[in-house]
């Protein structure tokens, strides 16, 4: 979304720095003056650099002005990559076969740019038994070592191992 930028009558300083409608400096010129010469222009007096002293404005055209920062905004976010966060449950006590598909799940994810949280669940009794699912989650970290590297190292949180792996 385009910032608020103050133009014409709006422009609170008293003296303005002005650039013309061909980008060259005009100097330093009173605000109604400033103002009077973008009418004779027939365009718009805009506040360009609001912090500076004085205020630097600007002979335009507020509407192609305000039209080309949204396309510029637009085009920005077309190239941002937006990264998740997606999660795979494993339980200590997995099947080779079940093993396999979510470390597919987890290579897809890392392919596509995702970062993956693995989440040893221990249900009841299995929190006895910790070192099955740190041995489940050894096998995990060597397999997926091409795709991916480990943002944050496995770790307890409650009844779960965590761990977070992040795209090579």
């Amino acid at each position: 979304m385009v910032k608020y930028v103050r133009r014409n009558e709006r422009i609170a300083a008293a003296t303005v720095r002005l650039i013309g409608p061909e980008g060259e400096q005009l100097g330093i010129f009173p605000r109604d003056l400033a103002l009077r010469k973008a009418i004779e222009f027939e365009l718009d007096l805009v506040e360009v650099a609001p912090q500076a002293k004085p205020p630097v404005c600007r002979i335009m055209d507020f509407a192609k002005f305000r039209y080309e920062q949204e396309k510029r905004e637009r085009e920005l976010k077309k190239h941002q990559k937006n990264v998740q966060l997606k999660e795979v449950r494993f339980s200590p006590r997995i099947g080779p076969h079940d093993f396999d598909v979510k470390l597919k799940h987890v290579k897809d994810f890392l392919e596509k740019g995702h970062k993956v949280r693995v989440r040893m669940w221990f249900r009841g009794r299995e929190i006895a038994h910790k070192d099955l699912g740190k041995k489940v989650i050894e096998k995990l970290i060597k397999d997926i070592e091409k795709f991916g590297k480990i943002d944050r190292e496995p770790h307890f949180l409650g009844k779960a191992l965590v761990l977070t792996l992040g795209p090579k």
